[in-house]
């Protein structure tokens, strides 16, 4: 689908569904925001659709979207609509209630409001029209591929894991609890693992990922800062075979922030990527070996 989504699959597949929903680059012609350019672009999960490229190598697929977050995030709920964006009212009998959420009060919802605090994106409110345009164009197609591949992977397999890949500015990685001190200040994460609380995937997954990655000389905190929003809390279900985890990558380990290039270390990142896609794949598929000898 030109510009929505991008799918990637192996030639032998394993029940693993790796997405990225926020590295998208492609920004429509109908946005119509203004703000900087620039100021878009920080908000970007960029290059980790090509940090995770890789995971075709191991039997998983990759979905990508296309399109920016700034744009419409699918990483909320559908209904998660900020009042204070919307010109004029919003006809639930057209097209349903809203139900907004923290998250649309901070102006970062469905559709962003802010690009960042204090920095709007647009110099209008948007018409109840164009935010259902998105939604129908964006946002559905983004979800309905997404659990497709989960649900043909689950039908095949009878248990499916799904890694939702994003990344975070080093400005938020630091960990509400301590992690230890590094030059007088707190560390910061290098990967932050979000499972909400332990409700999205078998706890055992979520440690394996965290210990594995721990073994590669990384500092790993889990469900702090971040939890996992929509994408993991919709698709999972561990008790019925359905594992969903959240990743998340401090950009300072991969790319200068300010001017987004890619840094150094980007290439020793992405071989560690490698190396925990292959992990995940056989952590997979140790656990499926069982079920075949039932």
């Amino acid at each position: 689908m030109d510009h929505i989504l991008k799918v990637k699959t192996s030639k032998q597949p394993l029940p693993l569904v790796f997405d990225s929903p926020h590295s998208g680059t492609l920004y429509p012609e109908n946005f119509d925001y203004a703000c900087a350019f620039e100021e878009l672009e920080q908000a970007e999960d960029r290059y980790v659709d090509d940090l995770f490229s890789c995971v075709t190598d191991f039997g998983g697929t990759l979905l990508t979207a296309e399109f920016p977050r700034s744009f419409i995030d699918v990483n909320r709920s559908a209904d998660d609509i900020d009042i204070d964006l919307i010109d004029g009212f919003w006809p639930e009998d057209k097209y349903g209630p809203i139900d907004p959420s923290s998250r649309s009060d901070a102006g970062i919802g469905l559709i962003r409001r802010l690009v960042r605090p204090g920095i709007p994106v647009y110099n209008r409110n948007l018409t109840p029209e164009e935010i259902h345009a998105r939604i129908k164009t964006y946002y559905h197609p983004y979800h309905t591929k997404l659990e497709e591949l989960i649900e043909e992977a689950h039908y095949n397999f009878g248990e499916v894991w799904h890694i939702n890949c994003h990344s975070m500015p080093s400005s938020s990685a630091r960990p509400r609890m301590p992690m230890g001190i590094r030059n007088f200040q707190a560390r910061n994460a290098d990967f932050v693992i979000g499972d909400r609380d332990g409700t999205t995937c078998d706890l055992d997954f979520r440690k394996s990922i965290a210990d594995y990655l721990k073994s590669l000389g990384y500092h790993v905190s889990i469900n702090d800062p971040f939890k996992g929003v929509e994408l993991v809390q919709r698709y999972s279900n561990p008790a019925r075979g359905r594992h969903s985890v959240q990743i998340e990558i401090n950009k300072s380990l991969y790319m200068n922030e300010l001017t987004g290039e890619r840094s150094k270390n980007y290439d020793n990142l992405k071989t560690d990527i490698a190396r925990l896609s292959a992990f995940i794949a056989n952590y997979a598929n140790a656990r499926l070996i069982p079920k075949a000898a039932d």
